[in-house]
């Protein structure tokens, strides 16, 4: 999963990077994209790694890129360098400013940094929708693609983002190559102060964002990031004093996972215990796609062990003996925590 990161000039956004990445991007680098890729924390891949001791373990990951560039209302618009970059991150992560910055001007006002964003984001669609369309109307494409282009169209003109309309609404398989920003799934980072860290959002900003259809946090990324470069040991202590039960990176993984709509599945055995992170509601066959294209091409069944029952058991061989071990076909649908081994014939 790619994550950009984004923000105006002066929130924080480089910080907020390194918060959730443990990296240390200086400050004012210029115009290139920095990467910082961090495992998915998971206890249960912690425990099947005890019980199996493979070779090698893999958690999920989140590739973070930190994007250059002053996005929104403190430039004419977003580049086409920008967004590009842009349009190759899965999610958007949007960092507004709301803490003084003695080296800004303006006050912090993260509404309508959001709103100007979200609009550029808009503007950006918008012409691509029309040149779209000015195009296939000329070549007589397919007029149900039109239709859907239109009406596309007309929810941006009504202000509002492409991620708002409905999944049943749209095939969203053909809009993959074009990269639509207001279609993008939207994290909102609300960076204050270390006084106000553990303090919720105002009400209006989380009416915004149900608008807009965005997840939303709140963090102090100047002291997080500090918290994050201490010896696990200290760092509880130091969260607790900000009022705050885990770290900024566990808060924004579970945010996004829960953004996405994200679950895991787990393959077992001595050479590795691995998470494969999947869309709720994914069949059996597309899981085993995720493992390799030939699992899902020479699909013929799954082998499900739910990860309470593997754990109650202690091993795959009691699960099977007691009716916990199940057969399942392409149809599926895969459950968080399912232990999958897939029988298959290419």
């Amino acid at each position: 999963m790619r994550i950009g990161l984004v923000g105006f000039a002066g929130s924080g956004k480089t910080t907020v990077f390194n918060t959730l990445t443990g990296l240390n991007v200086p400050l004012g680098f210029g115009g290139e994209v920095h990467l910082g890729t961090v495992k998915v924390p998971d206890a249960r891949i912690d425990t099947l790694s005890g019980m199996f001791k493979p070779k090698k373990t893999t958690f999920a990951e989140i590739v973070f890129s930190d994007i250059p560039g002053e996005h929104g209302a403190e430039q004419k618009g977003l580049s086409g360098k920008a967004l590009q970059q842009i349009r190759d991150q899965d999610v958007l992560a949007l960092v507004l400013r709301d803490f003084d910055n003695p080296g800004l001007d303006r006050a912090p006002d993260p509404m309508k940094d959001l709103d100007a964003f979200a609009t550029e984001c808009l503007f950006a669609d918008l012409a691509m929708i029309e040149r779209w369309l000015d195009k296939s109307r000329k070549e007589k494409k397919d007029p149900h693609d039109i239709s859907n282009f239109e009406m596309m169209k007309a929810t941006i003109e009504d202000d509002k983002p492409l991620r708002t309309i409905p999944a049943n609404i749209i095939d969203r398989s053909k809009l993959t190559n074009f990269g639509f920003l207001s279609d993008r799934p939207l994290m909102v980072v609300l960076n204050r102060s270390e006084t106000d860290a553990a303090k919720p959002m105002a009400p209006a900003m989380l009416k915004r964002l149900g608008e807009l259809k965005a997840e939303g946090m709140v963090l102090s990324a100047s002291v997080e990031a500090e918290i994050a470069a201490m010896d696990p040991a200290d760092q509880k202590a130091f969260l607790d004093d900000l009022g705050l039960t885990e770290s900024a990176a566990s808060r924004f993984i579970r945010g996004t996972y829960h953004l996405l709509d994200l679950i895991s599945f787990f393959t077992v055995g001595q050479d590795e215990v691995r998470a494969w992170p999947i869309l709720r509601g994914t069949h059996a066959k597309q899981a085993a796609g995720k493992i390799h294209s030939d699992l899902e091409r020479g699909f013929i069944r799954a082998e499900v062990i739910t990860y309470d029952h593997f754990i109650a058991d202690g091993s795959e061989q009691k699960a099977r003996e007691v009716g916990h071990l199940k057969l399942e076909g392409k149809d599926y649908v895969v459950q968080d925590g399912d232990i999958l081994h897939i029988r298959f014939n290419v």
